[in-house]
């Protein structure tokens, strides 16, 4: 389906995205038909009113026929979405994270809900997605991808549980995986200004002028942000699993550049 914009909300959008904050942006009919699809399932459907994918698909721009890597997937929230959204022109590609060293008392979030890899197509109605796991240290991801995507996991990755790996490298990776051109969507829970990975372990937050320093220094153009996941209620200083899924979160918007 084609949809177009108006000059005038064309302008608005390039004048945010200069700003580095995003415009509201249009939800194309085959997003929004994805997050309606009946057959998703109930426990996802009802994550939706705190998740925003709707918002969150349309401010990464992903689109029928993209071929998306997606990083630390869980249950398969996004996946089961991303999957719909690209349609059987595209391919949806998840990368598990392993734990490579042992720790005392892992955090909460080191479960397969939060780190496992994604169903498998036979358990999905989706046929286009490929599952696999690796290690951060040692990322390798399909070439020529239109999109990378993570959420809320970004900030587990500065964690002894998965080697402390080199972000720069780590992004690195994902900036080789990507068409010039291509996005890196971040969704992660926000920590208190200036904290840096203070608070990766603890409360499982990051601050999100780390995360912009990490990727930038791939490579990566920051592109936008968007504050469709923004709590102003959240101090900051409560573990995310104690806040019932309304901890305040970012939404990053990256781009490799085209040259």
């Amino acid at each position: 389906m084609r949809f177009t914009l108006s000059v005038s909300v064309l302008f608005l959008g390039t004048f945010a995205a200069v700003a580095g904050k995003a415009a509201s942006v249009a939800i194309p009919t085959y997003i929004s038909n994805a997050v309606a699809d009946s057959s998703r399932s109930m426990v996802d459907v009802q994550r939706d009113a705190v998740r925003k994918p709707a918002e969150i698909l349309a401010f990464a721009g992903a689109k029928p026929g993209d071929k998306v890597g997606e990083l630390i997937p869980g249950k398969g929230y996004y996946s089961q979405l991303l999957c719909r959204v690209v349609g059987v022109q595209g391919h949806v590609y998840t990368m598990g994270i392993n734990r490579t060293v042992q720790v005392s008392r892992p955090p909460p979030d080191v479960a397969v809900d939060a780190m496992g890899t994604a169903p498998t197509p036979i358990q999905t109605p989706c046929s286009n997605i490929t599952t696999a796991t690796g290690n951060a240290a040692e990322l390798i991801l399909p070439g020529g991808l239109d999109l990378v995507w993570t959420s809320e996991n970004y900030h587990d990755l500065n964690n002894k549980a998965f080697g402390s790996p080199d972000m720069k490298k780590f992004n690195k990776a994902i900036f080789d995986a990507l068409k010039p051109g291509g996005v890196y969507l971040i969704e992660d829970h926000a920590a208190e200004a200036g904290s840096g990975g203070r608070d990766t372990e603890t409360l499982h937050r990051i601050d999100v002028a780390q995360v912009k320093t990490e990727v930038t220094s791939a490579g990566f153009v920051f592109e936008a942000s968007s504050d469709v996941l923004h709590n102003p209620e959240d101090a900051h200083t409560a573990r995310v699993f104690d806040m019932s899924g309304k901890s305040d979160k970012f939404v990053l918007k990256f781009r490799k550049p085209v040259r």
